[in-house]
């Protein structure tokens, strides 16, 4: 199994946790993450840290997906980061949750 693919597995787990996930779709979500997702420190969000939670609303929300700055966006952060109760928040689950939350499935097709 690749490194990737490990990443890959151990997010699915944990999305499995929550209820299932699209499996393409985090395939393509994780692989758009680029290399962070091996770097220990980048393959993490943290959640309590409020500069890297606007970091991945700047980075992915607005850059990444083209969405506009809105309430809307920091709404499906706090929601995501709640449900998402483990420790370590895998930056691939969040963004995975965020592109279900905010419909932007489209956006990896």
């Amino acid at each position: 199994m690749s490194k990737f693919d490990e990443v890959v597995a151990k997010c699915a787990a944990d999305l499995d946790k929550m209820g299932g996930h699209d499996a393409a779709l985090l395939t393509k979500v994780t692989k758009a993450c680029g290399p962070s997702i091996y770097k220990a420190d980048a393959s993490t969000v943290a959640a309590s840290d409020p500069e890297e939670l606007k970091r991945v609303k700047t980075n992915f929300l607005i850059k990444k997906l083209g969405l506009k700055d809105s309430p809307a966006l920091d709404a499906a952060i706090s929601k995501v980061v709640g449900m998402y109760d483990s420790r370590r928040k895998h930056r691939p689950v969040v963004y995975y949750l965020l592109v279900k939350e905010l419909k932007q499935e489209s956006f990896y097709k």
